[in-house]
């Protein structure tokens, strides 16, 4: 039964590590893995010294960053928020809403971002009725990281509720008896009991988050960046992409994100160790 797995892992997955090579060598497709004139660290030298690099290292840094935080912050407050609601049947009406988005791909929200970003959309006819001028959110270099980190809440803040809900879900009923006979209010409950029994449940969401340090959402910039928002859009996946196939630069494309996934693997091997000392949790 396992058979059919383990072979497409081997095919998509460890087969196309024989691709590391490439940011070994000058490849040319014409000669091959083994034919290629082999060239050592030049592309990992030659990429650290590009001053577009740097900056696209550091866009994605930024912007993976802000998502990191938000994606926190903003489903606490929402599963803190839905916790309050009394009636089950407006919960549950607020819960498929904010969770749909996450079913729907980037090439879809994308589309719908444009109808409500552009200069006539619905966000700039009611910026108008306060007497703001129409903001070119997808073509404005300084929002649009801004942009990617509200629309990534939007597609995602759903589904991280749920996990948080959860957690709220499992707090011991007593502890609010206990509180309000003391003589907390709602909020107090909230902050005193609430908070600090989902605690080890958002360490944990924090510190595995770290995994994604350099993944800052290729199909969301893909789908939503253009050549004049490159200073502050572009990040390490789109980066590769432009070089690797548009450009056909496949050595250095390769070198790029074999570097990525060092990095990657040291931020994921971090978190899974912070997890374990934080939040006791272990997937081995």
């Amino acid at each position: 039964m396992l058979l059919p797995g383990v072979i497409l892992v081997l095919i998509f997955s460890y087969g196309p590590m024989l691709g590391i090579i490439m940011a070994f060598q000058n490849f040319i497709p014409a000669k091959g893995f083994f034919e290629s004139d082999w060239v050592g660290l030049d592309h990992f030298r030659f990429m650290t010294q590009l001053p577009d690099f740097r900056q696209v290292v550091w866009n994605t840094l930024f912007i993976a960053m802000m998502k990191i935080v938000a994606g926190l912050i903003f489903p606490i407050i929402v599963a803190l928020s839905l916790n309050e609601v009394m009636k089950e049947w407006y919960k549950r009406f607020v819960q498929v809403v904010i969770y749909a988005p996450y079913f729907l791909s980037w090439v879809i929200l994308g589309g719908i971002l444009f109808q409500l970003l552009s200069a006539d959309g619905i966000v700039n006819q009611f910026l108008g009725v306060f007497g703001i001028d129409p903001i070119l959110f997808l073509n404005n270099a300084p929002i649009f990281p801004y942009v990617l980190v509200g629309s990534d809440i939007w597609k995602n803040v759903g589904f991280s509720t749920i996990v948080f809900l959860a957690a709220i879900t499992n707090v011991d009923p007593t502890l609010y008896e206990a509180a309000s006979i003391d003589g907390a209010n709602r909020w107090k409950q909230t902050w005193n009991v609430t908070l600090p029994a989902m605690l080890p449940i958002i360490i944990l969401v924090a510190t595995l988050s770290l995994g994604d340090i350099l993944n800052a959402g290729f199909e969301q910039v893909l789908m939503l960046y253009g050549p004049a928002l490159y200073k502050t859009g572009d990040i390490i996946d789109t980066y590769v992409y432009r070089i690797g196939l548009i450009d056909a630069q496949y050595s250095f494309a390769a070198a790029v994100g074999l570097f990525k996934s060092l990095i990657s693997l040291v931020m994921v091997s971090l978190s899974y160790f912070l997890a374990y000392r934080l939040a006791n949790y272990r997937i081995f």
